[in-house]
């Protein structure tokens, strides 16, 4: 139970002030580092960096991100080091609480310091890249940091959406350390949320199912829009990698070199646990108890400054910890949530950059021995004909005998840890004999066919993820083609078919014809709708009505249900469906095909409205949290929300002011790479490389994203030549 102790005024810094003045001696050194660095912007306005050293090519590389979009590179910080409400205000205090629970900026300044030379070096050219462009951009004006520390990519390690620390409930954490006891066991069932399901697609291919002999490999992450640009960052000690980069980081986080290519999906593999703490207190202190024994709680004071009007106002928290970690909620009085995760930064960080200097299957793996990735798996291939799958990587060894989907009981020394599980150890699949691996965030049993591993040879921890339609459709289109090219395999990434409206609409069907004679003044066209639904194929189209009746249909008979679901039942979306079908009656899902008829026919003129009319892509303003208008050009989009089973994905919703829906995450960067002797891969980005609304690459390639086409990668320096549009040194 956090205490309030004091709220101090001061004057916010930076406010209307200059930015923090560069010294003389260090602009020398980045201007002679910008000198050993070229940026080469092809007709797409993808930045290939070409440096003589790693560092300097890191220089380069954040330097670019910069030029294209500062503001989410700042934000990418603010939030991970746990700054962000100094901006927000009070609302993001909690947020800032939680990232300084298990990682500060003393912490990562003392791994920094310990950091292998070659470590630091990439950190410093971090620092430095970034810092250089606010030197050279003094009309850019920073929210809050107005100068980088080499430090802070330690406390943004993985590059996926958040991390780790994104699981534990803002929500508790605010009960527990704002006194609100009476609603501190907060434990939200993400799943049973109504909001846009995130994830990836990964697709990897055998050289015995490629047309030309080649591996190819599939990249489709699925994350909000804008979220991670498009790069190529080459030096000339082996780093060359192509691909997508989140914003501020310094490694390709997904994508592929010469030699190899990597395809992080976000995991459900279990790689934190919760427990349970009993709490004892004694003489005003705090105990808890482990075995026969009473161990002190850990105490320490953080202040957190956040914005209030034009002034800082500091609350300062008192917090707690154990051996296990911090104390993130309460169950009550006496029984303290603490959360265990990965607290190993230089790992991870070493870990996602030397992955993409891996030349095979070997090496990449032997770069997985470092246990840094919490949050993924991984789809593998390279150019030697290996294809691979990882589920996970860190995951803690622990007793089965406990059910770890649930806290556990910290006293009890049986349930700590027993180490980490080897790489070989994991559920993977290396060369299956079905020729295919796919994984969409789902179990990784199906993930090729009959060659998936067996459920029953691993722990329940390992791979609690369930299927879901994407996998589902997944395996069908990868099991019924004999050999792919990358055309194919575009194909099959954006194959239309929704899986999730397979059993949905026959069961309204069926709702309709069991129920005679249905008393509406609207039964000529709910039977006409009915009929539409029946003759519907399943798939996506920008002319389908059906489609627009399904998803606006789909969504209203779900809410409905949602609210039926017991707390403790067990939830994806497989059984969602099913639970929906069988709790709701035919007279409800008749009513929920009339009242979406309605909605329809309100907001469009007719319930007869094309998908196409409805799901939109729009970019107006560049910004972090855009705004849409529906009077504003717009362009149509087919393929729709993953949790329909949409292969490629497109979570639209409407905003105020707006009847259309609006896109605003799902397909991301995505690329198809083929690894024979010269490399062959195709790109899309959302919208295009710039977030300047005046910039020619804001949304040139909004056009083919919503088409679902493909641009050639320039991967080679003559090819890169051939289409440049820009090249300069940084700073020029």
């Amino acid at each position: 139970m956090m205490r309030l102790l004091f709220a101090l005024l001061l004057v916010l810094p930076g406010f209307g002030a200059q930015a923090q003045a560069f010294q003389p001696d260090e602009i020398a050194r980045w201007q002679q580092q910008a000198k050993q660095v070229n940026i080469v912007r092809d007709n797409w306005g993808v930045p290939h960096i070409y440096g003589k050293t790693d560092a300097d090519a890191v220089f380069g590389l954040l330097y670019a991100q910069c030029e294209d979009d500062f503001a989410r590179v700042e934000d990418n910080y603010l939030t991970n080091i746990g700054r962000l409400a100094e901006v927000q205000g009070e609302a993001a205090l909690y947020s800032d609480l939680r990232a300084r629970l298990f990682l500060d900026s003393t912490q990562a300044i003392s791994i920094y310091k310990k950091s292998p030379v070659w470590m630091k070096q990439l950190l410093n050219a971090f620092a430095d890249g970034t810092n250089y462009y606010l030197y050279t951009h003094p009309t850019v004006k920073p929210k809050l940091l107005r100068r980088f520390q080499p430090w802070m990519p330690l406390m943004f390690s993985e590059g996926s959406i958040g991390g780790n620390i994104s699981v534990v409930p803002l929500e508790r954490v605010k009960a527990f350390y704002s006194q609100r006891k009476s609603t501190s066991w907060v434990r939200p069932d993400f799943e049973k949320q109504d909001r846009e399901p995130v994830g990836s697609n990964g697709f990897a291919i055998a050289p015995a199912k490629s047309a030309s002999g080649h591996a190819l490999l599939l990249i489709n992450p699925h994350t909000s829009f804008y979220f991670r640009p498009e790069v190529q960052v080459t030096s000339e000690n082996g780093l060359n990698a192509y691909g997508a980069v989140t914003w501020g980081q310094f490694f390709v986080y997904q994508g592929f070199n010469q030699n190899c290519g990597w395809m992080h999906t976000s995991s459900y593999s279990d790689s934190m646990d919760e427990y349970l703490e009993t709490i004892e207190q004694k003489d005003g202190k705090y105990y808890y108890k482990y075995g026969k024994k009473l161990r002190p709680v850990q105490v320490q004071k953080i202040s957190l400054p956040y914005k209030q009007g034009n002034q800082l106002v500091r609350k300062e928290f008192t917090t707690y910890r154990t051996h296990h970690g911090p104390v993130v909620g309460q169950e009550s009085d006496t029984k303290w949530v603490t959360v265990r995760m990965m607290d190993t930064p230089l790992e991870a960080l070493e870990q996602s950059y030397l992955r993409t200097k891996a030349t095979d299957y070997a090496s990449f793996k032997e770069v997985m021995r470092l246990n840094g990735n919490a949050s993924n798996n991984t789809v593998f291939a390279d150019s030697k004909g290996n294809i691979a799958y990882w589920h996970g990587n860190f995951i803690p060894k622990r007793d089965p005998k406990f059910d770890w989907s649930r806290p556990v009981d910290g006293s009890n020394p049986k349930t700590e840890w027993q180490g980490l599980h080897k790489v070989e150890e994991l559920v993977q699949v290396h060369n299956p004999a079905s020729g295919w691996i796919q994984n969409c965030n789902s179990t990784p049993f199906t993930v090729s066919g009959p060659s998936s591993p067996q459920k029953e040879r691993f722990p329940a921890y390992m791979a609690p993820d369930a299927e879901n339609y994407r996998g589902i459709n997944a395996v069908r289109v990868l099991s019924r083609k004999k050999l792919f090219t990358l055309d194919t395999l575009i194909a099959a990434a954006k194959d239309p078919y929704l899986a999730g409206f397979e059993e949905m609409i026959p069961a309204l069907v069926m709702a309709y014809k069991s129920t005679p004679g249905v008393a509406t003044t609207q039964s000529q066209e709910v039977k006409e709708a009915v009929e539409v639904l029946r003759a519907w194929d399943r798939c996506y189209s920008k002319t389908s009505v059906a489609q627009t009746l399904a998803i606006y249909w789909g969504e209203r008979i779900q809410r409905l249900s949602r609210s039926r679901v017991p707390a403790d039942q067990p939830f994806d979306y497989l059984t969602f469906t099913a639970f929906t079908i069988q709790h709701t009656t035919p007279q409800e899902k008749l009513t929920a095909l009339a009242e979406t008829l309605e909605e329809l026919t309100r907001d469009f003129g007719t319930w007869k409205t094309a998908w196409g009319e409805v799901n939109r892509f729009q970019r107006l303003t560049g910004n972090i949290d855009e705004v849409y208008d529906d009077q504003k050009p717009s362009i149509p989009v087919a393929f729709t929300s993953s949790k329909w089973g949409s292969l490629a994905a497109f979570g639209a919703q409407t905003y105020p002011g707006t009847k259309k829906r609006y896109g605003n995450i799902g397909n991301s960067f995505i690329a198809v790479v083929e690894f024979g002797p010269r490399l062959k891969a195709r790109s899309v980005l959302t919208g295009g490389e710039s977030s300047d609304p005046s910039s020619p690459h804001f949304t040139d390639q909004a056009a083919l994203y919503c088409e679902e086409n493909f641009k050639d990668v320039l991967f080679y320096p003559e090819d890169v030549r051939q289409h440049a549009e820009k090249t300069y040194h940084p700073g020029e």
